[in-house]
């Protein structure tokens, strides 16, 4: 699993296999999420449009959005609010404005209850118009002798000359005075033509006059996150976070799944590997501690990333696999000897294989199962036995836990003789019971190599 590619199969595994510890898990972050929401109360948001008539380029919006959101705004709210223990720099963080189509700026307000956040967001709209409109107007006093104003002096100016000079103009007549009369009339028009149209490209004159559209509306539901919003959040978190720590797990396991690395942890050859069916035992005691039972009522008395257990043949087929390991055991042995079957303490599977394995190989050899503590391996000095079998199932032990088991055989003289595989499989369902193999003739009976592949 440390070099597998992370796929669906492998989460929906973990759904499946994990599924009562992730539904206590997700029971939990509903509980966190749903706590959290007493901690922090409803929160209810309102909004208030204002509209900037005229033309206005995009960065001049942003601006005023900035402007609707400034420390003067916002205090100027506050005080015409006049909540109580609740100042201006408190309201900052409640309130914000953003630009939409249309040249609206849209004013938001945030408050505990659906009243005060309709209130809020109603008073900053009207600060900000108010603001803006003064804004306006200082900068329109300022500049009232330069820029467009000091020209619509000077055309005023020019008005008056014109029509001095029209009074001054024979009032006969002649060609010359009619001219002289019309060619000043056109140029009056043409100076009130160019005003106008600089009064609609004035920004000062397009810019003003702000406007509210209306009061908020009152909000009907809560602000988001709301309680229902925590409460599922919550739950998925805590899921996620479950999901996403097996997988890390994984990803750092260091057990041992092949079988030439297992046979080179323990610095001898693998002889074969059997099948157990993965019915769970009945006649070993379980334990019964208050953590083992909590670990079963969980479901994490089992591993959850061992593959899905094949589909076996019959009792014959699995009977023949043992019966060759026996074989490849007495070819290898010198002479007929009394072993140890080493068993890792805690693998169950590999400690039904072992008392299989001693009940084929009947008395030759003579097969003692022992278990075996990993933490701490101890092997039974040589007495009646010499050497050592080694039995235990793949995915379940690190190289130096291997290491360990290989070194107590050592310090008690035995000398590891093989290592024997045991694989989880699930059994086909017999047909009827007078076709089972009790009858069979031993595969011991002689020596030499047991016919058939490998086993």
């Amino acid at each position: 699993m440390s070099d597998d590619t992370i796929r669906l199969a492998t989460i929906g595994r973990i759904l499946r296999r994990r599924r009562r510890l992730l539904a206590v898990l997700a029971v939990v972050g509903a509980l966190v999420g749903y706590g959290a929401s007493v901690l922090f109360p409803p929160r209810y948001t309102a909004s208030a449009s204002v509209l900037l008539p005229g033309q206005w380029e995009e960065r001049e919006l942003l601006t005023q959005a900035e402007i609707a959101t400034s420390s003067v705004v916002v205090d100027r709210a506050a005080s015409a609010l006049n909540w109580q223990g609740v100042s201006g720099s408190e309201l900052r963080d409640q309130v914000s404005a953003a630009a939409a189509d249309g040249n609206i700026i849209k004013i938001s307000g945030t408050a505990d209850t659906p009243e005060h956040a309709q209130q809020l967001s109603d008073r900053l709209a009207q600060q900000f118009v108010t603001f803006a409109a003064r804004i306006a107007g200082e900068s329109t006093d300022s500049e009232a002798v330069t820029g467009p104003e000091a020209l619509r002096q000077q055309v005023e100016e020019t008005n008056r000359r014109i029509t001095d000079l029209s009074k001054a103009a024979d009032p006969g007549q002649t060609v010359e005075s009619v001219q002289a009369r019309t060619a000043l009339a056109n140029l009056r028009t043409a100076l009130e033509e160019a005003m106008q149209k600089l009064d609609e490209a004035d920004p000062a004159s397009n810019k003003a006059g702000m406007v509210v559209m209306g009061p908020a509306a009152r909000p009907t539901g809560e602000a988001p996150p709301t309680r229902i919003q925590l409460i599922v959040g919550g739950a998925l978190l805590f899921v996620l976070l479950t999901v996403i720590g097996h997988l890390a797990a994984a990803r750092v396991n260091r057990r041992l799944r092949s079988e030439p690395e297992i046979a080179a942890a323990l610095g001898s050859t693998l002889l074969g590997t059997v099948d157990v069916t993965g019915e769970r035992p009945t006649d070993r005691p379980r334990d019964s501690g208050r953590l083992a039972r909590t670990r079963r009522l969980l479901g994490v008395d089992t591993r959850w990333d061992t593959p899905t257990p094949q589909l076996s043949g019959d009792e014959a087929g699995r009977r023949i696999r043992y019966r060759r390991v026996c074989v490849r055991l007495r070819n290898q042995l010198p002479a007929p000897r009394r072993l140890l079957v080493l068993v890792p303490d805690g693998d169950e599977i590999a400690r039904r294989a072992a008392d299989q394995l001693a009940a084929e190989a009947k008395s030759d050899p003579l097969l003692r199962v022992v278990e075996v503590p990993v933490s701490q391996p101890m092997v039974p000095d040589r007495d009646t036995e010499s050497g050592a079998l080694v039995v235990l199932s793949a995915g379940n032990w690190t190289a130096p836990e291997l290491a360990g088991i290989a070194e107590a055989c050592a310090d008690s003289r035995h000398e590891v003789v093989g290592v024997v595989l045991a694989a989880t499989v699930r059994a086909r369902p017999t047909r009827s019971a007078d076709q089972a193999p009790d009858s069979a003739t031993p595969a011991l009976a002689a020596r030499g190599d047991a016919t058939g592949g490998p086993a």
